[in-house]
């Protein structure tokens, strides 16, 4: 069997496999082309396309020692609202579930306005848990997270800054359009909405009381916003990226 990995496959094949094109492997038992791919490192949610000699096949399609096998990798913009032949069941609306191994990303995405699931301390099963059953797309740097079989949807995160994680997600999936900045709570991932300043005056400090006059409060938490200066600072970060 050869197998070639196209575009930034290469970089995530394990050792001494890693930056090469093609692959000559032997099957020594029967194993899905999912698996197949997987053995050398890289998870089944980096793949985009997979086809056997020439045709487009599915993760389940079995291998064979006569196969010429092509494994390419999402080409941006990733449509997960639409039903592919590797990822037939599409998401109903573009969620995250964030691993704790890119937490500052969950803020950052919370910030741009994006439905995103974070918790410190959570397993790895339980993320995976909440990413099947709540249809979001699991964000991590860890490859073994996402070759579980039960996921669908994640991407593995290149980028090692989290402003630079952002910026690589948002074009990744091309929702660049759909960004609605501080519309949610960065704490909690509540959605944020307007209220008077007296119904919120006494939980104030004196000069917030004092300076600021508009006000919005998560509807979770409870968590009060304000048009401070740290405003301006994330929104000129949002308009950078």
């Amino acid at each position: 069997m050869i197998i070639n990995f196209w575009g930034n496959l290469k970089e995530l094949l394990r050792p001494p496999f890693r930056g090469l094109t093609s692959v000559d492997h032997e099957l020594s038992r029967e194993a899905s082309v999912k698996d197949i791919v997987e053995s050398f490192g890289v998870p089944h949610t980096e793949v985009g396309r997979l086809t056997v000699g020439g045709h487009d096949v599915h993760f389940s399609h079995p291998g064979s020692n006569d196969d010429r096998v092509d494994v390419y990798p999402l080409c941006p913009p990733v449509d997960i609202l639409t039903p592919t032949l590797l990822r037939p069941k599409p998401l109903a609306s573009i969620t995250f579930a964030v691993d704790v191994n890119v937490g500052k990303l969950a803020s950052l995405l919370r910030m741009a306005g994006f439905d995103t699931f974070y918790q410190n301390y959570i397993s790895d099963p339980e993320l995976v848990e909440v990413a099947v059953q709540e249809g979001r797309i699991a964000l991590s740097k860890d490859k073994n997270i996402l070759k579980r079989k039960e996921l669908v949807y994640g991407y593995l995160v290149r980028e090692i800054y989290p402003e630079k994680q952002l910026a690589e997600v948002i074009h990744l999936f091309g929702i660049k359009e759909q960004l609605k900045p501080l519309s949610r709570c960065m704490r909690c991932n509540g959605l944020l909405q307007t209220v008077a300043k007296e119904q919120i005056i006494e939980q104030l400090e004196p000069l917030t009381k004092k300076y600021y006059h508009s006000f919005r409060q998560c509807q979770c938490c409870r968590k009060i916003y304000w048009s401070g200066s740290h405003r301006e600072k994330m929104l000129r970060l949002l308009r950078v990226l």
